[in-house]
């Protein structure tokens, strides 16, 4: 009797931890809802087999219990269950697997005006690599990897690899409602690219080049993960996809390197100064200053500007450094550079602090190191 309400109470308990757990997928962001109709109708199935056959066992233990005098009939066979149980599973087998093949066909079937996304994997990062102007790869192989000069492996006399972008951090932007092809290269270990939200994930293998394709449908920003066990950090191989429109996927590409300009000494922006480029640009400040050197901006140019010395308008000289620099950002009448008006406006309360030391980061990359 105790045996069959502990398997009642099991059965009960999960039920009821189905209906209460956090741990339920996410709001999609992609194309694949036959994917979740996919796990539904598995988890559906699954889940009735399961309360059906506990309230079997509960109900068979209870019932068939050991009584004084009383023995078991020995029935070794019993073809009419035993064909009846085959055909049960095997149509349950059928609604499971179906909804799966047909996913799995849409899922490699790359549409052609997918563009194209590599995804490098290694321990315990992801980088990311994309087509340039003529829309083709250049050619990489692991055999071709320097961890310094070539860390994914491009093939440097390669003319369709000049063009290539190279994104050497684990974030990577994508167009909303624009399809996706995505590669996948590993140089290590079997790793495994996965973004819960848009229900993609494949493995990336040491050797070959694996793929899918998928279609963002909302923006957002969403964690990559590996699925696949690779190492005592697997944990932390963790990176971003953020998707966004396509003006500030545009916006984004243009701040990328091209793999020419790496193998020149260009150096990429990392994400803080990434982040302090954004802030910037979507509170405006380009309207004022620029980068470029360019006289005539209603403000002063950052080009060169760090750690140099300027007059201010009541005479006085400072020096251009981080103080200064973050004062003139907080409150833009305090100190006012000679020749120039106080037409600088108040940020915005929504921006942080910590978006105005990104922005002090980035903007020490507008004055190149002196060696």
């Amino acid at each position: 009797m105790r045996v069959a309400l502990l398997i009642l109470a099991v059965v009960v308990g999960s039920v009821i931890f189905n209906f209460t757990t956090p741990f339920h997928l996410g709001q999609i962001a992609s194309n694949w809802g036959l994917i979740d109709v996919t796990i539904w109708i598995t988890f559906v199935l699954c889940g009735l087999a399961f309360i059906i056959l506990g309230i079997l066992m509960a109900w068979w233990i209870y019932t068939y219990q050991y009584q004084p005098g009383q023995l078991a009939e020995y029935e070794p066979e019993d073809p009419v269950l035993e064909g009846r149980l085959t055909i049960l599973t095997t149509i349950g087998v059928v609604v499971m697997l179906a909804p799966g093949l047909i996913a799995w066909n849409d899922y490699i079937a790359v549409p052609e005006d997918a563009i194209e996304l590599e995804v490098f994997s290694e321990q315990w990062t992801w980088s990311f690599r994309l087509p340039g102007e003529d829309g083709i790869f250049g050619y990489a192989h692991n055999k071709n990897i320097d961890i310094i000069a070539n860390p994914m492996g491009i093939r440097d006399d390669d003319p369709y690899a000049q063009d290539d972008l190279v994104i050497e951090t684990n974030i990577v932007k994508v167009p909303v409602d624009k399809k996706i092809k995505v590669l996948l290269r590993s140089k290590d270990v079997l790793h495994d690219f996965w973004v819960p939200e848009i229900r993609a994930k494949m493995d990336s293998v040491p050797g070959m080049v694996t793929y899918f394709w998928f279609e963002p449908t909302r923006t957002g920003v969403f964690e990559i993960l590996c699925a696949e066990l690779c190492g005592s950090s697997h944990h932390a191989m963790r990176g971003e996809m953020h998707i966004v429109t396509r003006e500030e996927y545009q916006l984004w590409l243009d701040d990328q390197i091209t793999w020419a300009e790496r193998k020149a000494g260009v150096v990429p922006l990392t994400p803080v100064q990434q982040l302090g480029q954004t802030v910037a640009r979507d509170n405006g400040c380009f309207a004022c200053h620029n980068t470029t050197g360019a006289a005539g901006t209603p403000g002063p140019t950052w080009k060169g500007m760090w750690g140099t010395e300027v007059e201010l308008d009541d005479g006085s000289i400072v020096t251009r450094d981080e103080a200064y620099v973050r004062e003139s950002i907080t409150n833009p009448g305090a100190k006012l550079v000679k020749g120039f008006s106080n037409t600088m406006l108040q940020l915005s309360d929504d921006v942080t602090t910590e978006d105005i030391d990104a922005l002090i980061e980035y903007l020490k990359t507008t004055t190149p190191a002196v060696e």
